[in-house]
């Protein structure tokens, strides 16, 4: 049977991307990612996923892991996914990811999986659980991807070694099989991601690392607060119009995200001229953070009690991401002359 190319219907480009359930959504994931979740679902046709296959590799007992899921749908939802624009669906209800990583593993080899920096890094962070599915971790998120056929995949820049592999391996297996695969590319509108710095101001704001330095959408307002007004500062400029140090120029850069210009600008105008109030700045800051999560934090708790709209939530994305993935695997068996009869 001759093999021909398979393109989709004509429509909207396919955005796929996906978060692990293992811990609460904080001010990073929503700035870095859930704020242009919320735009692209407007112009492209999205798979927005629940990783929890994924979190095995690190979190092997499942006996949180109903209750992290639904966190996280809740809180995805509650920061501006809407369930009938965007496909929200859980990856392990969609088996035929499954079988795309197992193709896929025949066509990845064991050194360039050693290669990758996470790998190391978990290897690092985890030396008695390096278990395989932390090896061939890239494989299954080549899966996930190339299961829509995906074009864009929003990525920071700890994820595009895992997107390059992806697009490798879209090429082997168009080599091998015949052209099916569009390569994936790395999409964020055209924009640098933004980095939300941690308060303690050492990195990014992290699910596991250093809690009390990362504001979650789940905090409620005396603890954002008192994280706020923790943040390390220093002990002030003396010089007028001199440059920030890190510590306070991620105060600000957080500032940037959640108060007005006006407010960012006063306290600029005060840090230039020497006559800043560190305590009034982390007030100013917290007040302003509790403002804009509060809100987060109480529909996500509506969402997250509603167990029946979160039944129908996942039902429906199964629905959706089972009818892509049905689609894409029959022309991988098709390619491949599964199809014996």
């Amino acid at each position: 049977m001759e093999k021909e190319k398979e393109t989709r219907p004509e429509g909207r480009q396919i955005v796929m991307s996906g978060i692990r359930p293992t811990g609460y959504l904080h001010l990073g994931n929503y700035f870095g990612a859930l704020r242009n979740y919320v735009r692209m679902q407007e112009q492209y046709d999205c798979y927005f996923m629940v990783a929890d296959w994924h979190s095995l590799t690190t979190h092997p007992d499942t006996k949180e892991l109903k209750n992290s899921v639904l966190r996280v749908l809740a809180e995805n939802i509650a920061a501006g996914i809407d369930p009938s624009k965007a496909c929200l669906y859980v990856q392990s209800r969609i088996p035929e990811i499954a079988e795309l990583y197992l193709i896929l593993n025949m066509l990845a080899y064991k050194g360039e999986l050693e290669k990758t920096s996470t790998f190391k890094e978990k290897v690092r962070l985890q030396p008695e659980n390096v278990n395989a599915g932390l090896l061939t971790y890239p494989v299954l998120q080549a899966a996930d991807i190339l299961i829509h056929r995906a074009r864009y995949v929003p990525v920071g820049k700890d994820q595009q070694q895992h997107l390059e592999m992806a697009r490798n391996f879209a090429q082997r297996f168009n080599h091998r099989y015949g052209d099916l695969f569009q390569e994936p590319e790395a999409f964020n509108f055209g924009e640098e991601l933004v980095k939300v710095p941690s308060l303690d101001g050492a990195g990014k704001m992290s699910k596991s690392e250093n809690q009390f330095a990362t504001l979650y959408l789940a905090d409620d307002d005396d603890l954002i607060r008192k994280k706020v007004m923790k943040a390390k500062t220093d002990t002030g400029p003396t010089v007028k119009n001199s440059a920030k140090p890190p510590e306070i120029e991620n105060i600000f850069q957080l500032m940037s995200l959640v108060s007005t210009e006006d407010t960012v600008k006063k306290f600029d105008e005060d840090y230039g001229n020497c006559t800043i109030r560190y305590g009034d700045l982390k007030k100013q800051l917290a007040e302003d953070m509790v403002k804009f999560i509060s809100p987060i934090r109480e529909k996500a708790e509506n969402i997250y009690h509603d167990t029946a709209f979160l039944a129908q939530v996942v039902e429906q994305g199964t629905e959706k991401a089972r009818k892509s993935a049905k689609a894409t695997i029959e022309l991988v068996r098709q390619r491949m002359e599964f199809n014996y009869f």
